[in-house]
């Protein structure tokens, strides 16, 4: 199988790598993380001009007409960098939703927004008490005419302080946890009834707490009655892209400890010599070339249509990205000793982010438990 880049692919690489070597220093992100958005409002400019929020997206709704391949190239150059943007929340889980289930004349609205930079969309879904399961949702919609009005609250919803859109999931019937009855649904974030209390995340992100009171939706994306499998496929493809930002990420750290035990003296002597550091170095390795596998399995796997396979895949990925991460972060703080601690070494910030990625739709256990429940990586029966 050839995994090479394409011409095109790799040209999006360079330029966006271009970009962010000269405008994305470790000192940069501290000025864009405390900016009053939690981000550079420029540099989210500059990746509109690059048509990267156009990439996954139809060119008859003003996209490129890139996939998952694409989408991997670009989160794994932001984890390198530890970028800030809500590309993520917009155009990873955003736009996922509206490709998967937004109908022509929704699309056609809706996607334009994305693909020039001009709207930013939040996915607002976890509920307390939820503990990674995405069907527990106590947020309700209830029929209001030709339209539909949201009540509820939401817990955590990545960049939700800074999102002119929200795609919410609140429930038309059953009770929380049952598959069955819950819809997903358009909100604009400055409706009335709209209440949002935003909050630093611990990897320099920004997350927000969002209370709906009778908030009347703009629109309702496929059944109303039956959005489950579009939030697990949707869900599934922002795995993948999680699984590559890993890569960026677990690459970044190594290379920045590599060079740390290389100047780094200890009884006269580089600690880069000492065979048992070298031996630490080398496990971080490995676990960053374990990443990149099964993130490149996720991304082959993301746009499948055997949603069990495709678990498959997204559960192997979550795995390795809690067990691989942490290797790699405890490895390279230790590596680093007492600075490995402190918030001006950039090292503790790439562990920070691993951590939460880990967190972020279930931690490498849960996952774990769901992979062992499908018997494994792969059909045995097959």
């Amino acid at each position: 199988m050839d995994f090479d880049l394409t011409e095109e692919q790799s040209l999006i690489k360079d330029q966006l790598d271009r970009l962010l070597k000269d405008r994305y220093g470790f000192e940069d992100r501290k000025k864009y993380m405390a900016a009053a958005e939690g981000f550079s409002p420029d540099m989210w400019s500059a990746y509109a001009e690059m048509g990267l929020m156009a990439l996954p997206f139809a060119e008859d709704h003003g996209g490129i007409g890139g996939g998952p391949v694409e989408t991997m190239i670009v989160m794994e150059s932001f984890g390198r960098v530890l970028a800030l943007e809500p590309y993520f929340a917009t155009v990873v889980l955003g736009g996922g939703f509206l490709r998967s289930g937004a109908s022509d004349e929704q699309k056609a609205e809706l996607i334009p927004g994305i693909a020039d930079g001009s709207t930013k969309y939040a996915f607002a879904q976890v509920e307390r008490g939820a503990r990674y399961d995405l069907a527990h949702v106590s947020t309700t919609a209830a029929k209001d005419g030709s339209g539909w009005k949201l009540s509820g609250a939401k817990s955590l919803v990545l960049h939700g302080d800074s999102a002119d859109r929200l795609i919410v999931t609140a429930r038309t019937g059953g009770e929380a946890g049952e598959e069955a009855g819950v819809g997903l649904f358009v909100v604009d974030a400055g409706a009335t009834g709209v209440s949002r209390r935003g909050y630093p995340t611990q990897d320099g992100l920004r997350a927000a707490e969002i209370s709906f009171d009778n908030v009347r939706a703009d629109h309702v994306l496929g059944d109303p009655g039956n959005g489950m499998p579009l939030v697990r496929t949707v869900v599934d493809q922002a795995i993948a892209a999680l699984a590559a930002e890993a890569v960026g990420v677990m690459s970044a750290m190594h290379e920045l400890t590599v060079d740390y035990i290389k100047v780094r003296k200890q009884f006269g002597v580089a600690i880069g010599q000492f065979q048992v550091l070298q031996h630490k170095a080398v496990d971080m390795f490995i676990a960053t070339e374990q990443m990149r596998s099964i993130a490149m399995f996720a991304t082959m796997m993301a746009d499948s249509d055997d949603a069990d396979e495709r678990a498959r895949a997204m559960h192997a990925a979550k795995v390795e990205l809690g067990r691989g991460g942490r290797l790699a972060g405890e490895n390279a703080i230790q590596l680093h000793g007492g600075v490995g601690m402190t918030t001006e070494y950039a090292v503790t910030h790439y562990f920070k982010r691993l951590t939460m990625m880990n967190t972020l739709f279930g931690d490498g256990d849960f996952h774990l438990r769901r992979l062992a429940a499908l018997g494994g990586l792969f059909d045995k029966a097959a």
